[in-house]
């Protein structure tokens, strides 16, 4: 082939290239101007008419707007950033520390919502910094100040125990009994007796069970222990709540304070001198408990349960609500089983004769005369009637079998 053909086919060569080159170049201007006129993007609220589209395509409605301001716009509603700093700080820090991706980090652990297009109202943040805040409470404050109360509560009153013992009538039974409690009224009492127990073994068990049973019991029997009680614990608190409410109901006439408490108070209803301190139907620990155990205790524990549950009506159940009705419950909760070590201790094997009171409903006269002298005046004087509630009396009046009871029989 000549010199002459070799030349011809450079130059075809050559003209081919700055032809492709032209191309190219055309259509990268093309690329930009359509870029330039087109909208911003944003969510969009439903489907397009032809009218919405014939506006979005109209330059006189949405004016060419360059690409430099376009990738400018902060879309997510934050404020604004020093960006070109931080990319060089970051730049910065791959050479000083492989490996340290702390702005990365900081924006992600931001606490700040950004878009998302998820439908939950709290998808937009990643990470939510109060939970671990809360976590740190929940497993600090109330895990460890609240299971050393629950522990040293219980030695307290076994200490008391071991030192005053059973509280024992001083005069001897008259054979002669008065109706204390209602079987209404007992069968309120022990359905919220009954229901506070469950639920506070099971919430012991989720709250502390990890210290003292999972270390004897393993992950697997562990875990289907807390499963079970924790279903448990859900379904037993509406039936709390409710037979709380109703014992409001029933017992709040009885349970008002009165001038009788203040005496009662300042000698510690007798429990450590041993002398005797009149009162009415209810002492003034037994209206503090009901006051501040029953109904405080167990108002602020329902209401903070039904939250948890996810069953209060038109409520926005977002993390932050979550867990603050999990520090009041968890708090509200260990005090409540706190104060009822007491009323179960006087109420059983604290005094003489308690116990018997709740699960048959009748007293001696000797023991309304010597614990609730008050209310055993009302009764002689006819204020008050011997028994209340319809039906035969107490099987033990017709045959005198409490007269013949021991002291220290309940």
């Amino acid at each position: 082939m000549t010199p002459s053909h070799n030349a011809c086919r450079s130059g075809q060569g050559a003209g081919w290239r700055r032809w492709l080159a032209a191309g190219a170049l055309a259509l990268m201007a093309v690329a930009g101007s359509a870029a330039a006129q087109a909208p911003a993007p944003g969510p969009s609220t439903g489907p397009a008419t032809a009218s919405g589209s014939a506006d979005a395509n109209n330059p006189a409605t949405h004016p060419a707007q360059p690409l430099a301001d376009i990738a400018s716009q902060n879309i997510f509603d934050v404020p604004p950033r020093d960006i070109a700093a931080e990319a060089r700080s970051q730049q910065e820090r791959t050479v000083t520390q492989p490996g340290n991706n702390a702005p990365v980090w900081r924006e992600v652990n931001s606490d700040q919502r950004h878009y998302s297009s998820l439908p939950d109202k709290e998808a937009g943040v990643l990470i939510q910094r109060a939970g671990q805040q809360w976590r740190l409470f929940r497993n600090g404050v109330i895990t460890v100040w609240g299971g050393w109360l629950l522990l040293v509560v219980p030695l307290a009153i076994l200490g008391f125990y071991l030192w005053r013992g059973t509280i024992p009538l001083r005069e001897p039974r008259t054979g002669r009994m008065i109706e204390r409690f209602t079987p209404l009224e007992r069968i309120i009492h022990w359905t919220m007796a009954i229901s506070f127990v469950v639920l506070a073994v099971s919430g012991i068990v989720m709250l502390l069970g990890k210290h003292f049973l999972l270390p004897l019991m393993g992950h697997m029997l562990f875990g289907w222990l807390s499963y079970i009680l924790k279903n448990l614990h859900n379904v037993v608190g509406p039936i709390f709540t409710l037979s709380v409410i109703v014992a409001f109901v029933v017992f709040v006439r009885d349970n008002l304070p009165s001038r009788d408490d203040v005496r009662w108070v300042t000698r510690l209803g007798g429990l450590t001198s041993g002398k005797h301190v009149p009162s009415g139907r209810f002492n003034a620990g037994e209206k503090m408990w009901f006051w501040v155990g029953v109904f405080i205790f167990g108002i602020v524990l329902s209401a903070s349960g039904w939250v948890l549950d996810m069953i209060v009506p038109g409520m926005d159940y977002y993390r932050a609500t979550m867990q603050i009705a999990n520090v009041i419950h968890g708090i509200s909760a260990v005090l409540m089983i706190a104060m009822a070590c007491g009323h179960i201790y006087m109420g059983t094997v604290g005094m003489e004769g308690a116990y018997r009171a709740m699960r048959d409903g009748w007293v001696d006269e000797a023991w309304a005369k010597e614990h609730h002298e008050l209310w055993y005046d009302d009764i002689q004087s006819g204020k008050i009637p011997a028994q209340r509630s319809p039906g035969p009396a107490s099987p033990d009046a017709a045959s005198g079998r409490a007269a013949r009871q021991t002291p220290g029989e309940a």
